[in-house]
């Protein structure tokens, strides 16, 4: 089974953490995120990850090199030269993955359990992860009568679902990829017209998207229980 990493972003709410290093090796708890990804993406089979690299790739480049022995698993990586967006970026594998092959997309600044075999669908050309949306704020309760009964601290909002950025795709999907562009604006509102896109829903499992160095701050206070050997 293959992967791919989407590497490519330049990190810029998370500076100075990425002023010297692309987003995915950003350490959690002493180990980059891109290592947390892989730890996890080898319990469901992959055997096989494309890393789509852009800011500082060679940074990355250099971390593969010293690490793919020790992580057990093969790395590719695939830069660019200018920013090609996600769909732009994954269209260059194009010929890397096998017809009628499905391979699993996620974005290189995620850090999650949740269960990759319940994405696998055979009709779908992409299925998306959902989780459901925390809030940013805390949030207070107040009775009709302008009682205060609760103050709740950045609650999980059930009824509302947001985008994991894990995918996973057929070979399909080169179909509807931009030359530049992003999958969330371009590809994935023109496959959900067709009727060829689906969303799993997760509950109960971790997912945070490092994206503020508030995240990675609750990320290193969270990682290691959520991640237990």
């Amino acid at each position: 089974m293959k992967a791919v990493i989407l590497a490519g972003g330049f990190g810029k709410r998370l500076r100075p953490l990425t002023d010297e290093r692309p987003k995915p090796l950003i350490e959690i708890a002493g180990k980059p995120i891109i290592e947390w990804q892989i730890k996890w993406l080898k319990k469901f089979g992959v055997t096989s990850v494309f890393v789509l690299a852009g800011y500082k790739k060679e940074v990355l480049i250099d971390w593969v090199a010293k690490n793919q022995d020790k992580l057990g698993i093969s790395i590719a990586i695939l830069t660019e030269d200018q920013p090609l967006g996600t769909g732009g970026a994954i269209k260059r594998l194009n010929g890397f993955i096998s017809n009628g092959e499905r391979f699993f997309v996620l974005n290189g600044d995620i850090l999650t359990n949740l269960d990759l075999f319940k994405l696998e669908d055979d009709k779908a050309v992409a299925v998306i992860s959902l989780v459901p949306l925390r809030s940013p704020f805390g949030i207070v309760k107040v009775e009709r009568d302008g009682i205060i009964t609760q103050f709740v601290e950045k609650p999980i909002l059930k009824d509302y679902w947001i985008n994991a950025g894990v995918y996973s795709m057929s070979s399909e999907i080169f179909e509807y990829l931009p030359e530049k562009g992003d999958i969330e604006k371009e590809t994935f509102p023109l496959l959900a017209q067709k009727g060829l896109l689906k969303g799993i829903t997760f509950d109960n499992v971790y997912w945070r998207s490092i994206d503020t160095l508030k995240d990675y701050e609750e990320a290193n206070a969270e990682i290691t229980e959520v991640f237990k050997d």
